[in-house]
């Protein structure tokens, strides 16, 4: 390598519109005005960084001017008639009024007078104010370009006076033709694959892609392989991915945890990988529509390889894989062991149940709760069926002997009559029956299918014997009515309000103390027939009286010796009782307290309000 050698980011640095890539809507707007010559005294290019805004600036000068390509695009500052100045350093207002200066003298050679101020933003306030006068009132023979990455922080009243342009960050296949033309020019062998790295890790920036090209040609020569160029740029490669979804589908977590443990001991950057792996993941999800192909920048090879990769995931398991990594990496940067969060992540991934599973599970769970609900009505039906036939059997002999239709219509009527004695029965008497019936219910469910039909056969002939004591059942309940009613007329108003106190008292160590204070607070308004109507200071109180009242209830009858349902209702506050606003309450002070009173009279009325 000779003395001389130059970076490929400075040798290969455009000398016309042309060689320019992908600013084609700024190259032939800029083009155009110089053919109609209506080129404009400022001009301010925006965009991210290496994609060629001081260049086009370069070229913009090195035209208007017609200085000829042997004048390299460094040198053009060392001209008369061109003049750049970098902000990041020369920021302050003596340097724009030493620009100033320069603007007053005319081209030497030329037409115009070019200044090409870098990262202009860079410019206090201070220096920008000095430029506006000039800016907008230069003389004809002056043009301005200024090239700034954040043009939110140039002041408006800057952008005002400008034209300005945004640059697009560059294509990854645009990034490729250029790496390939110029990997011919330079004779390096390089293959499809290793461009795709370069142009993806320069993330739209063609400045980027040259300088990692030079660093992989100093590393691995005029041949340039892709696993030497990924060890070389320290990216994680597309192979490696590939791997590790191979491990989440097959659910293998020991190859899993080798391939993290490999990647750590390489050096790779856990948020690098994971940023590599939100990516791929992406492209999968893509993947899945053939036709939306053209959004994953990938060689051909790998495109294919992620259509049949795509296969194995749905969408849906992607879209909870990728919230997963986002969410990761936001814990790594605050995590005191990222090594054990990076896997626990990783291990999420390869240990989750993929969405088609989880359907087909929920799917045959409906299949059962549909396939059990018919096996127990035909077991119903079948069991009802055999009590009717039983007792069809056990008519007299008069109607088996009668051969007539009037026998037979009989015969279905009372073959019918079970399933409506089953919808027909009364409840169980008391709830040690109610509660037998239920553990039977609940050992029927276990049981096969000849003890279930027999099981409910059994419930259907039972059902039918509890008819008899139908009128007897009545008149307990009636009576049982009758006592309470009787036990609540003697309840008054006045003997419940004499109770109410030791009952409050009697709550406060089997209640909760917030629910004591606020029965403290209730008032007893008047007993109505089984009803207990009782007043609270607030829809909170109401609320908790709400939630416990049958615990209350239950001890209240302990005082009055009977159940009284409560009824409450929120009263309004007193007049006395309303909180103070804050002039009254000072107003207050003042009366109680001379000194504050003193204070307020010699300070006046501001204090006092």
């Amino acid at each position: 390598m000779s003395e001389t050698y130059r970076a490929l980011t400075r040798k290969y640095r455009p000398t016309s519109f042309e060689d320019i890539v992908s600013q084609e809507h700024v190259s032939s707007t800029i083009k155009n005005a110089i053919k109609q010559g209506r080129l404009s005294h400022a001009y301010m290019f925006c965009g991210p960084r290496g994609v060629g805004k001081t260049t086009m600036a370069r070229v913009l000068a090195r035209t208007i001017n017609e200085i000829d390509t042997s004048v390299d695009g460094e040198s053009l500052n060392q001209t008369l008639n061109i003049v750049e100045m970098d902000a990041a350093s020369n920021n302050k207002v003596d340097d724009v009024h030493h620009l100033r200066e320069s603007v007053r003298i005319p081209p030497q050679n030329g037409r115009y007078k070019v200044f090409i101020v870098d990262e202009v933003h860079m410019l206090s306030k201070a220096a920008f104010n000095a430029l506006l006068k000039t800016l907008e009132e230069p003389p004809e023979h002056a043009i301005f370009i200024f090239a700034t990455t954040e043009p939110h922080k140039v002041l408006p009243t800057i952008l005002s006076r400008v034209q300005r342009f945004d640059f697009k960050r560059i294509s990854v296949d645009e990034i490729v033709q250029r790496l390939r033309k110029i990997s011919l020019d330079e004779d390096i062998s390089i293959d499809e694959e290793s461009l795709h790295v370069i142009a993806k890790k320069a993330d739209g920036a063609l400045r980027d892609a040259l300088g990692l090209m030079d660093q992989a040609i100093a590393f691995c020569g005029e041949t340039i392989t892709h696993n030497e160029l990924l060890q070389a740029l320290n990216v994680v490669g597309t192979e490696r991915l590939f791997q590790f979804m191979e491990c989440v589908k097959e659910h293998d977590a020991d190859k899993g945890l080798e391939l993290i443990n490999t990647l750590l001991q390489e050096g790779y950057d856990i948020q690098e990988y994971l940023i590599g792996l939100t990516e791929h993941l992406r492209n999968l999800y893509i993947a899945h529509e053939s036709s939306q192909l053209y959004l994953v920048e990938e060689s051909e090879e790998t495109k294919k390889r992620y259509l049949q990769t795509a296969k194995n995931f749905s969408r849906e398991d992607l879209m909870r894989m990728l919230h997963i990594i986002s969410e990761a990496q936001i814990k790594l940067k605050d995590a005191s062991q990222p090594r054990i969060q990076f896997e626990i992540t990783l291990l999420k991934l390869i240990h989750m149940e993929q969405s088609e599973q989880l359907s087909e599970l929920l799917k045959g769970l409906q299949e059962l709760k549909k396939n059990f609900g018919n096996f127990v009505s035909t077991s119903q039906n079948s069991s009802l069926q055999k009590n009717g036939a039983t007792k069809t059997d056990s008519t007299s002999p008069q109607s088996q002997n009668n051969g007539d239709s009037n026998g037979v219509q009989k015969e279905e009527q009372e073959a019918d009559e079970p399933e409506l004695s089953v919808q027909d029965s009364e409840e169980p008497e008391d709830e040690e029956a109610s509660y037998d019936q239920d553990v039977e219910e609940e050992d029927d469910f276990d049981m096969g299918a000849p003890a279930l039909a027999t099981s409910l056969s059994k419930k259907v002939k039972a059902s039918q014997k509890p008819i008899q004591k139908t009128e007897p059942a009545i008149a307990e309940s009636a009576s049982r009515q009758n006592k309470e009613e009787a036990s609540h007329a003697k309840l008054t108003t006045e003997f419940v309000r004499e109770k109410w106190e030791e009952y409050v008292n009697s709550l406060k160590g089997d209640f909760p103390m917030l629910l004591h204070l606020q029965m403290e607070r209730v008032k007893v308004l008047k007993v109505k027939g089984g009803e207990l109507y009782l007043e609270c200071e607030s829809s909170f109180a109401q609320k908790m009286l709400n939630e416990q009242s049958t615990d209350l209830q239950i001890k209240l009858k302990e005082f009055t010796g009977s159940v009284l349902r409560f009824n409450i209702s929120v009263g309004e506050p007193d007049e006395k009782d309303k909180p103070m606003s804050v002039y009254e309450r000072f107003k207050q002070i003042q009366q109680k307290d001379p000194i504050i009173r003193d204070i307020v009279e010699i300070f006046g009325a501001e204090l006092e309000y």
